[in-house]
């Protein structure tokens, strides 16, 4: 599609004079926008309806508040293509303690049952958000059980994973078993491209995937690429100290992430799928 001055015309914003592709992430198209009043972000998904974009932006929303994210400018359809617009953030530097400590913030924000209202149908990896009084019938069921079954139909899977993942599914359960989670507000891809640090050295999230959950759950994202110095792990401890286990359990959860990569990149990630089931 081409974002053309007719198209433009149509975004509930004043005077849009100019719009420059950027990076914007794996599934949308990306433009930084010159209108009357400054800068704004415009995310563009061709062929597709205004809702594309409502998990995002109730997440947003969510996230908000407890810590800074871009304002939501304007979200809908133009001829088709659904589009949101955020304010436009001038990057800088800042402190990886005071990131800890905002994605501590986030995780104290609370609801009574895990899940979220909405259902995150965006992309090859479809997520149902049902809510559910347990966590544990939530992570096997609605996160980790759809992405073995989506490798087996993709032919990413055999009897040896399944065996041990039934191992591991067993052991998730077991180590769960009396423990006391909190359904914790959380970011769902907390990895280093989705924080940002403002000109003023705020720390920013960007581009959630929000659910209520464990906790722990957000950081074992932070653990699989890098991007968060032992800063980060100290600015959050010192806001929210993990519980007795937490480093046992954390495989567990990184798992779910390998998974992911698994369906989407193919077998580049089998031997970290492999590693992480191993361990039972």
């Amino acid at each position: 599609m081409t974002v053309d001055s007719a198209w433009l015309a149509q975004l509930p914003l004043p005077a849009v004079t100019a719009a420059t592709p950027v990076s914007g992430g794996d599934i949308n198209l990306a433009y930084r926008l010159t209108t009357a009043e400054g800068p704004a972000f415009l995310l563009v998904q061709p062929h597709t309806s205004a809702n594309f974009y409502a998990h995002e932006v109730a997440g947003l929303q969510a996230l908000g508040q407890a810590v800074n994210v871009p304002d939501v400018l304007a979200t809908g359809e133009i001829a088709g293509d659904a589009y949101l617009v955020l304010e436009f953030l001038e990057t800088g530097h800042g402190s990886q303690y005071e990131l800890g400590q905002a994605v501590a913030r986030v995780h104290h924000v609370t609801a009574p049952q895990f899940g979220f209202d909405q259902d995150n149908l965006v992309g090859k990896l479809p997520k149902h958000n049902k809510w559910q009084a347990d966590w544990t019938t939530f992570y096997l069921n609605q996160r980790l059980d759809p992405l073995v079954e989506r490798a087996q139909t993709h032919n990413l899977w055999n009897p040896k994973r399944q065996t041990a993942y039934d191992r591991v599914r067993q052991n998730i359960i077991a180590e769960n078993q009396g423990r006391e989670i909190t359904p914790s507000l959380l970011h769902g891809d907390l990895w280093s491209g989705n924080y940002l640090f403002t000109s003023d050295g705020t720390p920013t999230l960007i581009d959630p995937d929000v659910l209520y959950g464990d906790r722990e759950f957000d950081i074992a994202m932070t653990t699989i690429f890098g991007g968060f110095s032992a800063d980060f792990y100290r600015g959050y401890t010192d806001a929210y100290p993990f519980t007795a286990g937490y480093t046992e359990r954390l495989p567990h959860y990184q798992l779910y992430y390998l998974l992911a990569h698994l369906n989407l990149f193919g077998e580049n990630y089998g031997g970290a799928v492999n590693e992480i089931l191993s361990r039972g």
